[in-house]
């Protein structure tokens, strides 16, 4: 402990010394600032305390762990000393850091120097004050006295307070905020949270609208319990049936996740809308009325079930395929036909794969805001209820953060009744022992429901994106079909004169899109699965809470977390707007959760005693993770690296409020390109992204390749 403690004050001492505590101009990564560190700008704290006294109270933190570390008797008295620094530090730098908030105009006055945001040495130094702390709780016995759980879960709750809490606690303070801007309160609170427009269930009985929050709840259920169903369906034939073109259904399976928002909307309203291509056709041929019958809840649902399918079947793949073979064989020994060993024996193991399955596809209709903006109609949800409170004619920021509240209530009574029905049970299947057996095929009737369920929905898929790709190549989809190549040589054109130029107007965006998306994604996948690792294998204080702060982001909508992220994060201490680092930072938090519940899923059917059998053997945590579990989560990371890459490629609500001219980010490029009416070029910039994305898809299945958890799978795979 002595050791670790002085290595964690070293990094914050040289964080604080030699890294500027204050953002640079032209980027930490220009190294502009590496010749001025003892000039006059003087941009690392130690050079500038002189001028700045202020700087100086981190330093109290690293003062008290050295005195611990050089005076302390015992490992008891170590421990505390170090807690006790570490906190005392962080508290310091911290009380900094909100006396910059609170007091910007007097502090520029004392110094004559605007105060930026904190930069690299800010971060550094707390990160070493923190890990003093996390290393003084583990000397104190805490996460079974190793120094690596601790730090990992210290870590994970800086990163989910900074970047989650943090920035919702600017918005959803104004949920307590009256009418007219008049002060604070909560005399109104009660009334516009139960408020009957909110909550109304008139449309049950047919006497009007639901509310919004009612209908969210029901479209919520309906969805996830559609996705689900789907998903296993899907999941079932690629892992239990000999079906001949799983390649293809995986390809369409995967489509939904990889298109921009818009699009499926898009081209749901060109084939069912009023004047849409189906609806004309059954209008012509049987004399059917024209309706509007896709804007509301069925429009919304459909197009909802083809967004989110695919996730219940990322989560879903990899717990059908870690069902033991030979607990479904001693079924089958024990006379049971295929159907009862899949009802009593398979079915109960995947219980935690189909309960985060739900709990995704139930989290992410809540959250949805593309769809139902395109589909609603009258039908109203909270997530465009929020949209419209923040940038309506008359903005309310309390209506948008009460509205989160409610929001964020109908997610924990989710999460509360997954937990719920999962029980203390164990699902655990791979327990380290040999196990050489083949998956129970299924009987004839459930195969076939399968085929029936889902090859229908793929079939639909495929029509929906063949029109979709064929509408990048025509003039005005829906009106003027001359086939022709404009919408990608305007978007895409490449000029070959002097060197290669890029000179489509979509180029910029693109690059910029790829580079964040890939910077994203392994931090996303690293954060979500580090977290469902303390989850499934730990024991510690406040780990129910933790679970639900770590799903928090996910359950907001987009919108209200990019309005959220600009208020916290466009002035000191922590400022970030206008930086292509926010943007990395809103993907991982806002999708880490699609990790942490893949990564349960699948860490659920490992037992504990692999953990224990290498910790026997000398290895301690870190290299257990590594050697052990990682090895095992193939279909875990896949799926978190996946989600992740896409949705920070897909994902328009969150990012809307914070590109700037130089990262603009794709589906800001589409918007607006469709507000221009530009459909052709936002059509062929989508196909395009699909396409890359599909590229990537099928890279990252190869270098991660499948989950080798028996004998079979080896000699198979030679």
């Amino acid at each position: 402990m002595r050791r670790t403690a002085g290595l964690w004050l070293l990094v914050g001492l040289a964080g604080y010394a030699l890294l500027p505590w204050y953002m640079v101009a032209g980027g930490f990564w220009s190294f502009g600032w590496v010749t001025e560190i003892t000039t006059v700008s003087r941009p690392a704290a130690l050079w500038a305390v002189d001028a700045r006294p202020w700087l100086a109270l981190p330093l109290a933190g690293f003062a008290l762990a050295l005195i611990a570390i050089v005076l302390a008797k015992s490992q008891l008295a170590l421990a505390r000393g170090l807690v006790v620094a570490g906190a005392a530090g962080l508290a310091l730098m911290a009380g900094q850091g909100l006396l910059i908030l609170g007091n910007r105009a007097r502090l520029d006055a004392l110094d004559g120097a605007v105060q930026p945001g904190m930069g690299a040495g800010a971060f550094v130094t707390a990160a070493g004050l923190l890990f003093l702390l996390t290393t003084g709780i583990s000397g104190l016995g805490r996460g079974r006295g190793d120094a690596f759980i601790t730090g990992l879960v210290g870590a994970i709750v800086a990163l989910v307070g900074i970047f989650v809490f943090y920035p919702m606690s600017f918005i959803l303070i104004r949920a307590f905020e009256l009418r007219d801007g008049a002060g604070m309160g909560v005399t109104e609170f009660l009334p516009r949270f139960l408020s009957p427009s909110v909550w109304s269930a008139a449309c049950l009985t047919g006497s009007g609208y639901c509310g919004a929050a009612l209908n969210s709840l029901l479209l919520g259920l309906a969805t996830a319990t559609g996705t689900t169903l789907l998903g296993l369906a899907f999941a079932l034939i690629f892992t239990r049936t000999a079906f001949p073109a799983k390649r293809l259904l995986r390809v369409l399976t995967i489509l939904p996740i990889i298109t921009p928002p818009f699009v499926i909307g898009l081209a749901l309203i060109l084939l069912f809308g009023r004047s849409g291509t189906i609806t004309e056709f059954f209008a012509d041929m049987f004399g059917w009325e024209k309706t509007r019958w896709l804007y509301g809840f069925w429009g919304v649902w459909i197009a909802q079930m083809l967004s989110f399918t695919p996730i219940a079947f990322l989560v879903l793949i990899g717990v059908v395929e870690g069902v033991s073979p030979s607990m479904e064989e001693a079924s089958q020994t024990l006379d049971a036909n295929r159907w009862q060993t899949f009802r009593r024996v398979s079915l109960p193991l995947m219980r935690p794969g189909l309960a985060n399955a739900f709990l995704l596809g139930f989290i992410e209709s809540l959250a949805d805001f593309g769809n139902p903006l395109v589909l609603g109609g009258n039908f109203n949800v909270l997530s465009t209820e929020i949209y419209f409170a923040i940038v309506g004619t008359v903005a309310d920021p309390a209506k948008a953060a009460i509205l989160s509240l409610i929001l964020l209530s109908l997610t924990l009574g989710a999460f509360l009744a997954q937990r719920t029905w999962l029980g203390k049970k164990n699902y655990a299947t791979v327990t380290g022992k040999a196990d050489s057996g083949r998956h129970a095929a299924l009987n004839d009737g459930l195969r076939w429901t399968c085929y029936a369920v889902a090859l229908p929905w793929a079939a639909f898929t495929l029509i929906l994106y063949a029109l979709i790709i064929g509408g990048s190549f025509v003039k005005l989809w829906g009106y003027d079909h001359t086939l022709t190549v404009e919408h990608y040589v305007r978007a895409f054109a490449v000029v070959f004169r002097n060197g290669v130029h890029f000179t489509g107007a979509a180029w910029d965006s693109y690059f910029t899109t790829l580079t964040i998306s890939a910077i994203a994604a392994p931090l996303t996948a690293a954060v979500g699965l580090a977290t469902a690792y303390l989850l499934v294998r730990q024991n510690f204080a406040g780990k129910n809470a933790f679970e639900f702060s770590t799903m928090l982001s996910f359950a907001i909508p987009g919108t209200v977390i990019g309005v959220a992220y600009v208020m916290a994060f466009n002035f000191p201490p922590i400022e970030l707007t206008g930086t292509g680092l926010i943007l990395i930072i809103v993907f991982v938090f806002r999708n880490m959760p699609v990790g942490v519940r893949g990564g349960i899923a699948a860490m659920s059917q490992l037992d504990k005693s692999l953990d224990e059998a290498s910790i026997m053997l000398g290895a301690n945590s870190a290299t257990t993770l590594r050697r052990v579990i990682l090895p095992l989560l193939g279909p875990a990371i896949l799926a978190a690296l996946t989600y992740s890459f896409v949705r920070a490629i897909t994902s328009v609500s969150a990012v809307i409020f914070l590109v700037s001219a130089r990262y603009n980010m794709a589906t800001s490029f589409i918007v607006g390109r469709v507000e221009n009416g530009e459909f052709g070029i936002a059509i062929a910039y989508a196909s395009v992204l699909i396409v890359t994305m599909l590229v990537a898809i099928i890279g990252l299945q190869l270098l991660i390749g499948r989950r080798r958890l028996r004998r079979s799978d080896r000699v198979e795979a030679h």
